[in-house]
């Protein structure tokens, strides 16, 4: 497989109604307005999977004019992503899933970047990488703890990733309905990885920033999540 080095500019993509959004949802009814609404001027279909949040989320979100799929308790991201992809592969028409944050840390001009060059290379899976150029700057601590879960994961898949836990990905439909992910927390992005890269069909990886707001610090997100996935993946 190949890996992209590059990044063209983004906004010559105009994605049309063969690409859904797909956004693990829970707690986040303070941005995922303002994630949605921004998305939609680029995107016809967006699914959020809210997974049991309590402060509204789900209501923000339908409000904002997405989709919205709900879990009753909260079962972990990689339940409310299997969710996701399961409604969008049953879906005529469908032939690109985006997975995309509900935090705001993605940029959608990453994500029409991922998917013109899904499209101009044949490719059925777009990885996103913080890691390709040194725009992210996750900080010492966050940067060993997610280059150690990469040298994990690409020992344990077989994959040479150089950001294996980033959650901005373009999946072509025929790959995504061979993804059953058993994962239901922070472990799911070694195993996503795991059953995209089983697949045998074409990947690369694109460079994308990553944006460590103020209110994902506040949160604890820019440490606590990469702390999650390497205790998920010793564990499991």
């Amino acid at each position: 497989m190949t890996e992209a080095v590059s990044q063209e500019p983004a906004d010559a993509v105009e994605p049309d109604h063969e690409t859904w959004i797909v956004i693990p949802l829970y707690n986040e009814a303070s941005v995922i307005g303002g994630v949605v609404s921004e998305l939609s001027a680029y995107f016809d279909h967006i699914v959020c999977i809210d997974d049991g949040s309590t402060d509204g989320s789900a209501e923000v979100a339908q409000a904002a004019g997405a989709r919205v799929i709900r879990h009753p308790v909260n079962l972990g991201q990689g339940a409310a992503l299997q969710t996701g992809i399961s409604y969008v592969v049953s879906q005529p028409g469908a032939r690109y899933i985006v997975t995309f944050d509900a935090d705001g840390q993605h940029r959608i001009e990453d994500a029409l970047g991922m998917l013109r060059v899904a499209r101009e290379h044949d490719l059925a899976i777009v990885f996103g990488s913080r890691f390709l150029d040194d725009r992210t700057q996750p900080g010492i601590a966050k940067k060993i703890i997610l280059k150690t879960a990469v040298w994990v994961t690409n020992r344990t898949t077989g994959l040479r990733l150089t950001d294996a836990h980033n959650g901005l990905r373009v999946i072509r439909v025929d790959a995504a309905r061979l993804i059953d992910l058993q994962q239901d927390r922070m472990a799911h992005a070694t195993e996503i990885v795991l059953k995209l890269g089983r697949t045998k069909l074409p990947w690369e990886e694109y460079p994308v920033e990553l944006l460590y707001t103020d209110y994902s610090k506040a949160k604890g997100q820019s440490i606590l999540n990469s702390v999650n996935i390497l205790v998920d993946l010793l564990v499991r």
